[in-house]
This record gives structure tokens, C-alpha cells and sequence, in this order.
């Protein structure tokens, strides 16, 4: 397997666009590409709160504050930069408070195209890697049975999911027939620093400082547990492969965990008594899969490379990592 510090090598001084910067994910891919003295150029909804993050996570380079939803300024923004890659991490859709439908669709799909055409338009020849990394979502699968694998026929019940199958097929019709290198990366059930406040992680973190009983559904579901850290370096890993055009990829441990068990690793980790979590207090959400394991098997004959971060050594990196931007 090649070493990570290898792979980023090849971005020393190379031009990078991630849009979705200061999001969850995207933080940590730029972080990553920063280490290694690549020109990064971040695009956020908010410059102000954007700078706040990225002070904290050792994230610089130019920050654009731009309209994602007009695909020309896309098209202008990309033209101006002239990256030799884009991260489009941009999306709608995980905050329960974005339920807008076509707010959506512009984001999670149309903007995949606009990317896209943008990128085409001026291809950096020397530049092996890929053009285009996007990102989607296990809640593309939906209601399937079976085995998760880049092959099943998604069913997506949610906006989310509906909304973000459609840019990965959209990036997949583009590249296979406009010549662009690129492919979706299907992430499951990512944790770790700078995750939403209200998910589990954060709301245990919370539970460690203020002793509060926290409410939980039962918490026999069933999830892919991947630290996030190792989601950035994997996506890093494929966007120097050779995937086929318009390739998708699941990045998973391929490893379930009930949440039950999740959330009760974590509490013996951060000292959280037995009787603080308090299961079966609130219904398990209606969107919440059911699934068995994860196929990993594209990520491993692309990559060689597996999430090495298991639970324990992911929960306790969040701890100590929080710990020191709270400093």
C-alpha cells in the first residue's frame, strides 16, 4: 500500500478547488491538502464563520464566498482558479432544517453537472489524477436488502438521497461521454471532529461535560462507523487512481456496529455512567436503513487501502481533538 505522505506528494503546489469547505468533510480534506503546501481554494456559504473553522482545523488558502446555485459563476469561478482538481463536497440536506426541494436538486445534482462542464473546460493535461471528486450518500441506496454494493439498484426514499442519486448519475452519464475524469465516493455513517451538533457523537461529547441523561432510540440499528479523518484520506487515496469514468466507490469499513454499542463504547471512553443513556426513550427516525454489510470491494482494487481507524481509537482522537480547539 502506498503511504498517504506518497500520495500528497503529487499535490505539492497543485491547484485544488473544494467547494463544501468548511463543512464536516470538507475541513478535513482541506486540512489534509494543506499539509502537503497544495493551492487550495475553498469555497464556504460563509467567509466569516468559514475563517473561524478553518483557524481551528490548520486550514488556509483562498476563501470564495460565491452563489453555488448559478451555474455560470461556477463556470467563471473554476476558469479563474484553474484547478487541477475539484472536491465538490458542497450539499443540501443534512440539517434537518434543509427540506427545500429544489434547493436540493440544484445543489446535490445540477451543481454536479455545472462542476463538471466547468472542469472540462480547462483540463490540466499534466495532472494524472482525477478531475472530479464528488461526494454522495449511502441514503442513495434507500430500502434495498442484501449486501450494500456500488452494483445494487438504489431505492432512495428520502430528498437527500433522491437529490444526491442524481448528481452521482449525473456525474456518470458527463464523464463517460465528455471525456472528464472523475467518480462519486458513497459515504455510510461518518464521525469524528466538527460533526453536526445533535448527532450521536456530539450530543455524548455534551454528555460528558454536563452529566445530562441523554435520549436514544433503542439503538439495535445497524451502522458503518468510519472516522472521519480516514473518509479524507480515502477520498485523497481515489483521486489519484484509476477509477473508469464515472466510477462509484463506497468508503466504509465494511464493519457494522450496532449504535447501542457505538454509544456505549463511547461512554466508557469519556467517562459517561451507565445510567445516563437512556435507550428506547425516543422513536428510531423513518428514514434510518437497514442494511447488511458494506462492499468495499472498488474502494481495496482501486486504493489497496482500508480504514484503519477503528471505534475506540476514533472516539478517543474526537475527544482529544475537541479538547484542543476548545482550549
Amino acid at each position: 500500500m502506498t503511504k498517504l505522505n506518497d500520495i500528497l506528494s503529487l499535490y505539492e503546489g497543485a491547484t485544488v478547488l473544494v467547494t463544501g469547505a468548511s463543512g464536516f468533510i470538507g475541513r478535513w480534506v482541506a486540512r489534509t491538502l494543506c499539509s502537503q503546501r497544495a493551492n487550495v481554494n475553498l469555497v464556504v456559504r460563509n467567509k466569516s464563520v468559514a475563517e473561524k473553522i478553518f483557524s481551528k482545523y490548520g486550514v488556509y488558502g483562498n476563501i470564495f464566498e460565491i452563489d453555488l446555485l448559478d451555474p455560470e459563476v461556477v463556470m467563471n469561478l473554476v476558469q479563474r482558479v484553474r484547478p487541477s482538481i475539484t472536491f465538490n463536497l458542497a450539499g443540501y440536506g443534512v440539517d434537518p432544517s434543509e427540506r427545500d426541494e429544489k434547493t436540493a436538486y440544484q445543489i446535490n445534482a445540477y451543481l454536479v453537472e455545472a462542476v463538471c462542464k466547468a472542469m472540462r473546460s480547462i483540463q490540466d493535461t499534466d495532472w494524472s489524477g482525477q478531475d472530479v471528486i464528488h461526494v454522495g450518500s449511502a441514503l442513495e441506496y434507500g430500502i434495498i436488502g442484501g449486501n450494500l454494493s456500488e452494483d445494487s439498484t438504489p431505492n432512495p426514499t428520502t430528498l437527500y438521497g433522491k437529490s444526491k442519486l442524481a448528481g452521482t448519475s449525473m456525474l456518470t452519464q458527463y464523464c463517460k461521454t465528455n471525456g472528464v475524469k472523475g467518480l462519486s465516493a458513497r459515504l455510510f455513517t461518518v464521525y469524528g471532529p466538527g460533526e453536526h451538533a445533535g448527532r450521536l457523537l456530539p450530543s455524548l461529547l455534551e454528555t460528558a461535560k454536563t452529566m445530562k441523561p441523554l435520549n436514544l432510540t433503542a439503538g439495535t440499528q445497524k451502522r458503518d462507523f468510519t472516522y472521519v479523518e480516514d473518509v479524507a484520506e480515502g477520498l485523497i487515496r481515489l483521486s489519484v487512481s484509476k477509477a473508469k469514468p464515472g466510477e462509484v466507490v463506497n468508503i466504509a469499513t465494511g464493519q457494522l456496529t450496532s449504535v447501542r454499542k457505538f454509544a456505549e463504547t463511547a461512554a466508557w471512553i469519556l467517562g459517561i455512567p451507565n445510567d445516563k443513556l437512556r435507550f428506547s426513550f425516543i422513536p428510531t427516525r423513518e428514514e434510518e436503513m437497514e442494511h447488511s454489510p458494506i462492499t468495499i470491494d472498488n474502494l481495496w482494487r482501486l486504493t489497496s487501502w482500508v480504514s484503519p481507524t477503528g471505534i475506540e481509537e476514533g472516539i478517543r482522537k474526537t475527544r482529544d481533538f475537541c479538547k484542543g480547539v476548545d482550549k
